[in-house]
């Protein structure tokens, strides 16, 4: 499969992927007030979705830091002086996590991206396979070279179901020699599994921020209050939230 050319840029110890958790849904917003450290964090609301699944936000035996949600992640993307952040954890064959970067993202980078406003950050949240955690290995691989995001455009934009085998290794590859990457240098990160650990750390991040659906997105404002969106929800979801936080 050849890259196309769209342009991007648990409660329990199980975790769980919902791929009946679609736009408007249900959505769940959790605001959280914070000091720096975010001790006291967990302080939850539940969401119904149209098949009744009640989502649940956990209390975890450990604490979240702030740096639950900035380490072991992507570079950032936008403006390091933006007001707000947005952290995605995804996994890069979930369903959902497709349909929000072809339905939405764009239009988050156009109006809040590009404008300085919001700054994104994507973190680890391996539910599918072990492709899944190959194709995040790979992205970070392509960020050695500092083609993350386009890397990780690359791979929605080529996504062609959960398990299908679209992201082996073979198709890694090729998706980095079309993005023209050193193969030589990709190749050797890949063989060596050199960000495996990042990968599986940033999925124990998102454990202990009672992550367990893919998407799922917080959104820091510079007084460090987070509000928690779950799901590929619309649009008009994330502007809300941006707009009622830049007020």
């Amino acid at each position: 499969m050849e890259p196309d050319s769209k342009k991007s840029q648990g409660t329990s110890n199980r975790t769980v992927h919902w791929p009946s958790l679609g736009i408007g849904a249900g959505i769940a917003i959790a605001c959280i007030f914070c000091g720096v450290l975010l001790v006291n964090m967990i302080n939850t609301e539940s969401t119904q979705v149209l098949d009744e699944i009640i989502i649940n936000e956990i209390t975890t035996t450990k604490k979240p830091t702030i740096a639950s949600f900035y380490d072991n992640a992507s570079p950032i993307l936008g403006d390091l002086n933006a007001p707000l952040t947005m952290i995605e954890f995804g996994d890069y064959q979930c369903t959902f996590c497709k349909k929000f970067f072809d339905e939405t993202e764009e239009s988050i980078l156009t109006n809040y991206v590009e404008t300085g406003k919001v700054k994104m950050l994507f973190k680890d949240f391996i539910v599918v396979n072990e492709d899944s955690v190959n194709a995040a290995s790979a992205a970070h691989c392509a960020n050695d070279q500092k083609m993350f995001w386009q890397y990780h455009s690359t791979l929605y934009n080529n996504w062609d179901g959960e398990g299908t085998g679209w992201a082996s290794s073979e198709q890694l590859h090729q998706f980095a020699s079309t993005l023209g990457l050193d193969m030589d240098k990709f190749s050797e990160c890949m063989s060596k599994s050199k960000w495996k650990e990042l990968v599986d750390s940033s999925h124990a991040d998102g454990r202990t921020l009672g992550v367990d659906a893919t998407p799922t997105f917080f959104i820091i404002d510079q007084n460090n209050k987070v509000l928690k969106i779950i799901g590929a929800q619309r649009y008009d979801v994330f502007q809300e939230v941006f707009d009622s936080l830049l007020e």
